[in-house]
């Protein structure tokens, strides 16, 4: 497995590596109009069939029984989508959905030492194109739905604000079976 995040990283796996682990700065749209092509395109190179390389799409998810564990997850992805914003290696994926001199503010918070200030960039249209936001009951088929005809295979992370019993839950839906390992559906 290779993890990519950009074009070229992203098409070395396609032409090397058994499968590609695609960083959680992704959206259905940045999958299927970066992530895919550059996918094929490496491929393509070694004269490999893209659909024999496994993708692993790490997703970001928002979720919370009630108000407050929703706010708490939602919060915290903000935060780190902030930071990711910060780098340039993720640009594509907000220019690709209309923010586009993100990375420029956030640098230059970031170089200012302004880290807790840099969240009020994010807005929550945002967090819900890079995030699955949903209730634990509804993100399986929310991540389904967003993976349909791309991946079979899925990580699901929300670093600052980890919930391993709602993540539980939504591993169990995904794989039909309790306590289940590895995060895989079909």
């Amino acid at each position: 497995m290779v993890g990519g995040v950009g074009p070229a990283m992203t098409a070395i796996a396609g032409e090397l590596a058994d499968g590609l682990l695609v960083h959680p700065v992704n959206t259905r749209r940045s999958l299927l109009e970066i992530t895919l092509p550059a996918l094929s395109e490496g491929a393509a190179r070694s004269g490999r069939n893209p659909d024999e390389i496994e993708v692993v799409c790490v997703t970001i998810v928002v979720t919370g029984r009630d108000e407050h564990q929703m706010t708490r997850s939602r919060e915290a992805v903000r935060k780190q989508l902030a930071f990711y914003a910060t780098t340039p290696a993720y640009e594509p994926v907000f220019e690709l959905h209309g923010y586009g001199g993100l990375r420029a503010e956030a640098a230059k918070l970031a170089r200012e030492g302004r880290w807790d200030d840099m969240a009020h960039l994010i807005d929550d249209r945002l967090i819900e194109s890079i995030a699955v936001v949903g209730e634990p009951g509804e993100i399986a088929q929310l991540v389904q739905d967003r993976l349909a005809g791309i991946s079979e295979s899925v990580s699901l992370v929300n670093n600052r604000a980890p919930d391993p019993e709602h993540l539980a839950v939504v591993v169990q839906d995904l794989t039909g079976r309790p306590g289940a390992g590895p995060s895989r559906h079909r």
